[in-house]
């Protein structure tokens, strides 16, 4: 029992240390999907979707050197499962976007909006994380099983390696290295070059340094939290996280856990998780960096509008994220670093949503003018 909470506190802390370097680097950088995908629609800047892009190709690079090496087993993550319900995927990733763009950030961008002294980005996390709740075993949560009942069932699993290689009739492991390979190398081919962010230092390195945080996550809770035997199951377990499964960043459901963690804290069944310790690293860190540079502003709602906007973004976030299995960084970077065929379908849905959400504002202020 010693030994066992030795690890899930060596897993908890290591997960807040990472996400201090996550906040800092995105508030440093203004690292947000919602931006990037606002640059293009807007501007056709690619900028910041290049920095995204590049956080994916060290992400999908390092998750599988791992698991090729036998560190990390991607497979037991909730992400490449062989289920695949679709609908949940496309809709949930969908209002996921809108949310996004109506609360000015997805959840990863709010707790570094906060920690530089951005209030309604705490009134947006505090929907969310509500919405969340609510969406797991709450009022929502029939909406979301019924929109999960139409799924395809695989042979093995829905990451791209099985998907080649059941085909081929040959093993997974065949497959991998040059799938990951192939995806990383073309994804970097693509960020890099673009001449004007290949010597834009601070955005490589920030795309680096995310890619990274997020290979650290499985690390982490795939390889330090994993024991053979747990001593009261006698099974195999991964501690220190809330699904019991290596996990990496992802911000919705541990969002809802934070919340549930402050309502109940008295509570001794209760207790820190990697998750939680990634929400509240990623707001120390930007808050700490915000400090130290002197960006640290406090911000209000300019009007009842912009309030409800903001409201209502973060009900969308908080019921697509939790459909969706995950946000622009839960299934946009660390489930896309499993190669899970349901992370890209969520990857394009959100950036739609977003997309589809910026230009209906654009018609809008054209016509109110």
């Amino acid at each position: 029992m010693e030994t066992t909470t030795h690890i899930v506190s060596l897993v908890v802390l290591s997960g807040f240390l990472l996400a201090l370097i996550f906040g800092a680097v995105a508030q440093r950088t203004d690292f947000c999907t919602m931006g990037a995908v606002s640059d293009i629609v807007n501007m056709g800047d690619w900028s910041r979707m290049r920095m995204w892009l590049l956080a994916i190709a060290v992400a999908v690079a390092g998750a599988n050197a791992l698991d090729l090496a036998g560190l990390v087993d991607l497979s037991r993550s909730a992400y490449p499962g062989a289920r695949w319900p679709w609908l949940a995927y496309l809709s949930g990733g969908f209002l996921f976007g809108v949310g996004m763009t109506l609360g000015s950030g997805c959840g990863s961008r709010s707790l570094v909006r906060l920690g530089g002294g951005n209030l309604k980005s705490l009134v947006v996390l505090l929907f969310l994380a509500l919405s969340a709740q609510m969406t797991l075993r709450g009022l929502f949560s029939p909406a979301r099983e019924f929109l999960s009942t139409l799924a395809v069932q695989f042979d093995q699993g829905q990451d791209l390696s099985w998907l080649l290689a059941v085909p081929l009739g040959i093993g997974k492991r065949s497959v991998q290295p040059w799938i990951a390979a192939a995806v990383a190398l073309g994804l970097a081919v693509f960020v890099l070059r673009d001449r004007g962010f290949r010597t834009d230092y601070e955005r490589v390195f920030a795309g680096t340094v995310i890619g990274l945080v997020i290979v650290g996550g499985w690390y982490v809770t795939g390889h330090i939290g994993f024991v053979a035997e747990d001593p009261e199951t006698l099974q195999e377990a991964w501690l220190g996280t809330r699904t019991a499964r290596p996990e990496s960043f992802t911000f919705i459901g541990p969002a809802a856990n934070t919340l549930e963690l402050l309502q109940f804290w008295a509570d001794k069944s209760m207790s820190l998780t990697f998750g939680v310790a990634v929400v509240l690293g990623t707001l120390a860190g930007s808050f700490a960096l915000a400090a130290a540079t002197r960006r640290f502003r406090w911000e209000s709602f300019a009007s009842g509008s912009d309030t409800r906007n903001h409201i209502l973004g973060g009900v969308l976030m908080g019921f697509g994220g939790v459909t969706a299995m995950g946000c622009t960084i839960g299934q946009g970077i660390t489930g896309i670093s499993t190669l899970a065929l349901g992370s890209i379908l969520v990857f394009f849905s959100i950036i739609a949503g977003a997309a589809v959400t910026m230009k209906l504002q654009y018609r809008r202020m054209l016509h109110e003018t």
